[in-house]
């Protein structure tokens, strides 16, 4: 049965079409973005605003319409009554559907125009008072002239426009309604959003044809101009085409000829190549039927490309190629000892290795790695090792290598995959038993991509080497002929289980002696070779050598110095030709042997070989240029560093502790002041974890020695100590310098002062034992280039003092401590060492507060004021 409030409302409706009047009515509103609905028109919806999808619901759950208008702008998140515009269309749901994601599907069919009268918003929902759009239209020979040329241009649109099905033109031609034949047309056509919205305003029938007629002309021009562009660009293809075909066609002629074909001849090439290359029998296999894939691809082909890569890396590398080793001990040491000055240990391993292979031919576990600050010839070493044994030098930077394909290669299904360092090297060395270097391995890192020092276990292990797999090659390859070498400057970064495949070598800095030997015998010549000089033009005096080590370098090794011999070369050099310039000295040319013998052949036969060339000679008298200790500042500007001086005087907690960094030893001062507090402790300078533990534990080793160093037992309530490393900047670490705070403890609360000449090493326990530490040759320098005159060291470190030059302890006093007792009686400035920390410590301590407390009185400086 039919609702009579229903039946009333549509005899209501039909009165007012009669009348030509609209209907006010108050309904949801629903904001489009980029789409306009008009009458008659059935559409889906994706609806995902919450505003939107409360309106769906309220219009199916209260059975009321729903006013469809579009927004000005589709960015508009949260749009008003501004930015919509005024006319829409009332429309009906068909259809709805909540998805997964919180939004709705809707299927809506428009039914009439309507324009806003007013707009209401609120939390919930957006609704708004429309009132209904009845379209005029009035029959007339014009109006049906309209819907000819209508009709007739949207299927010339039809026609050119592939995306609209051909059975819209007969839809089209049954429809008499001018209203609803402008709607369905237009909702066909690629518009924009103002001129859609344009036409859905438009009230009047025939204004509304005569503005559709004139967008169907302007988009049938559009589609003409697109048509002869594809029919130009097809033309265009065709004839590529062609002449690729008549390019198969010469070629097939051409072999019909007997002509050759390169591609062909490139397959035999590579053919002959895998069958003469010794390689191993699995990569044979894998080369053939790679060989096998490529013969039936087109060679044009991107795979083809791949494919013939992967196959010129299989055969170009040196696969069972040697190069013959030189097993002569007394040449490998004379090379060594023309190349370098010291490094007697480095020296003595490699002449133990030579040793060993012309004992036997097993050189597996052979992988040296040396340790050492920069500058100090690690690398320079390892060329003088591959020259020596006559063997190829290739030489790898880890230096920030992060990615594990780094070393193992990429696979092939990659673009522009590549083998990894390992196999590109060798590739390069040409050989498969050069000397490979690895340089800078404790520079490595780690991330996301993997991490190369566990790819370099398999490279490093001789047990594992002999098959080293490379991701790009897939095949294994021997490396177990290879000598690595690997270079470090600390080895705290270097994985252990990558270090335990190695035989660490240390190389210490080099002494003011040994870098003067290296400057006068090596540098000084290299230098002056590279800048054209003679040994004529310039010569370095001894003493300008060691101020250039003093006052312009401060490093492990003598790269700085080598910079600074460079300057000063440069400098004579700039004179040199300038005083030519100015004497107006012509040149003369003249005969010179230029050697071709090598270094070794030259050692080993004392015979010179070569090609004689012209040579452009001065014959000006030579004026030798002597640059002494005066000149360096002209040289080389004011000095870079000052020489350290010890202090004027004793201090009260301040001590000379003892540092190694990765560039040598140094010189660490350790400062420790007491102020009136809470029993804080205050640590400053950038310490580390381990340092300020070292600090921590010091500063118990004295608590727990309060009542032998005379101190009350609870002397630490009302005061602060402050614990101080200059050079804030710097970060510190290490526990090595425990001993050198729990001096500067004592020494700041019982205010007697530490000898100033006086430096110690040392990690320290709770019960005051000195346990042994590293660096000490470092450790030992740095106090020699202080001024140092007594250094204390722990007892674990006494064998380690064989291995230190002469030169290193000449000057000092060093002795060595189990206990922090023994070396507060030496580093305090006592006057009865013995009786410290004994019965008599309380008088001695009570005689250094008379003192102290005299000179308060007197107006002086007291002792106890530390100096920074």
């Amino acid at each position: 049965m039919s609702n009579p409030r229903e039946s009333q409302k549509e005899s209501q409706k039909e009165s007012q079409k009669e009348n030509g009047e609209g209907n006010i009515i108050r309904v949801p509103l629903l904001p489009l973005r980029d789409v306009i609905i008009f009458p008659h028109m059935v559409v889906p919806l994706f609806v995902g605003r919450e505003k939107s999808i409360n309106a769906l619901e309220e219009c199916v759950t209260k059975k009321l319409e729903l006013f469809l208008v579009a927004q000005k702008l589709a960015t508009t998140v949260n749009p008003g009554e501004k930015d919509i515009f005024a006319v829409g269309t009332l429309g009906n749901i068909l259809q709805i559907l909540r998805l997964p994601d919180n939004t709705v599907k809707v299927l809506i069919e428009g039914k009439r125009r309507a324009r806003i009268l007013e707009y209401f918003e609120t939390d919930r929902v957006i609704e708004a008072v429309v009132e209904e759009i009845i379209p005029t239209a009035e029959s007339s020979v014009e109006m049906e002239a309209l819907l000819r040329s209508v009709k007739g241009t949207f299927e010339n649109y039809v026609k050119l426009n592939r995306r609209i099905p051909p059975e819209m033109i007969l839809s089209v031609n049954n429809i008499e309604d001018p209203s609803r034949l402008a709607d369905l047309i237009v909702a066909h056509l690629n518009l924009k959003l103002e001129d859609k919205q344009e036409i859905l305003e438009l009230i009047d029938a025939p204004k509304r044809l005569e503005k559709l007629l004139q967008l169907l002309q302007g988009e049938i021009e559009i589609l003409q101009v697109e048509r002869r562009i594809r029919t130009r660009v097809k033309k265009q293809m065709e004839r590529s085409q062609k002449e690729y075909y008549l390019n198969e066609q010469m070629q097939a002629i051409q072999k019909e000829l007997g002509e050759k074909d390169e591609f062909k001849i490139e397959i035999q090439s590579i053919e002959k190549q895998i069958r003469a290359k010794p390689m191993s029998k699995e990569a044979k296999e894998k080369a053939t039927r790679e060989l096998k894939k490529l013969k039936m691809m087109s060679p044009m082909s991107a795979e083809a490309t791949v494919l013939r890569n992967y196959i010129d890396w299989l055969i170009t590398l040196p696969w069972g190629e040697y190069s013959v080793d030189r097993n002569d001990i007394q040449l490998a040491n004379q090379v060594l000892e023309e190349d370098h000055y010291g490094l007697e240990e480095v020296k003595e391993r490699i002449l133990e290795y030579l040793a060993v292979r012309i004992l036997t031919e097993n050189t597996k576990g052979q992988i040296l790695c040396f340790v050492g600050p920069p500058g100090v010839g690690k690398t320079s070493l390892a060329k003088s090792i591959a020259r020596a044994l006559n063997k190829k030098f290739v030489r790898c930077s880890l230096g920030g290598v992060r990615d594990e394909a780094e070393i193992r290669g990429h696979r092939r299904t990659y673009v522009g995959a590549l083998p990894g360092k390992i196999i590109q090297y060798l590739k390069k060395a040409t050989t498969s038993n050069p000397v490979f270097l690895l340089d800078e391995v404790d520079k490595m890192s780690m991330d996301f991509r993997g991490d190369p020092s566990s790819a370099l276990l398999e490279v490093l292990d001789p047990e594992q080497n002999i098959g080293f797999s490379d991701h790009y090659l897939e095949v294994d390859y021997d490396l177990s002929k290879v000598m690595f070498i690997l270079t470090a400057n600390t080895t705290h970064t270097v994985p252990k289980a990558l270090l335990d495949r190695m035989e660490v070598i240390n190389i210490a800095g080099y002494t003011e002696y040994e870098k003067f030997n290296i400057a006068k015998k090596y540098l000084t010549q290299k230098q002056m070779t590279q800048h054209g000089l003679k040994p004529e033009d310039l010569e370095i005096a001894n003493d300008s050598v060691y101020a250039l080590i003093r006052l312009y370098t401060r490093e492990a090794g003598v790269r700085n110095l080598e910079r600074s011999v460079a300057t000063i070369c440069r400098k004579i050099a700039r004179r040199i030709v300038e005083k030519r310039i100015a004497e107006k000295v012509e040149p003369k040319e003249t005969a010179v042997l230029v050697s071709t013998t090598s270094k070794l052949n030259k050692i080993k036969t004392g015979k010179v070989t070569g090609t004689v060339l012209k040579e452009l000679t001065y014959e000006a008298k030579p004026q030798q240029m002597r640059v002494s200790v005066q000149d360096l500042e002209e040289f080389l500007g004011p000095p870079k560093y000052t020489q350290s001086r010890l202090e004027d005087q004793n201090h009260i907690g301040l001590a000379n502790g003892l540092a190694y960094t990765e560039v040598g030893g140094d010189l660490l001062q350790i400062e420790v002041t007491v102020v009136p507090g809470k029993a804080q402790v205050k640590i400053t300078g950038k310490l580390g974890d381990v340092m300020q533990e070292s600090a921590v534990t010091a500063m118990s080793y004295v608590r727990s020695r309060a009542d032998i160093l005379g101190l009350d037992k609870d002397f630490y309530q009302n005061i602060d100590i402050h614990l101080h490393v200059p050079e804030g900047a710097v970060p510190k670490d290490g526990p090595s310098a425990g001993i050198t705070m729990a001096t500067a403890i004592t020494s700041a609360l019982t205010k007697i002062p530490i000898k100033r000449d006086v430096a110690m090493t040392g990690e320290i326990t709770l019960r005051g034992r000195v346990l042994p530490i590293g660096g000490l040759k470092e450790k030992l320098l740095a106090a020699k280039a202080g001024e140092i005159k007594v250094v204390l060291i722990p007892k674990g470190n006494v064998p380690d003092l064989k291995k230190i030059p002469k030169e290193v302890t000449e000057g000092m006093r060093i002795i060595a401590v189990e206990h922090v007792d023994q070396a507060l009686r030496i580093a305090l400035d006592l006057k009865s060492p013995e009786d410290f920390l004994s019965k008599k410590t309380d008088n001695i301590l009570a005689s250094y507060r008379l003192g102290e407390l005299a000179r308060d009185e007197s107006g002086k400086n007291t002792p106890s004021a530390v100096k920074h």
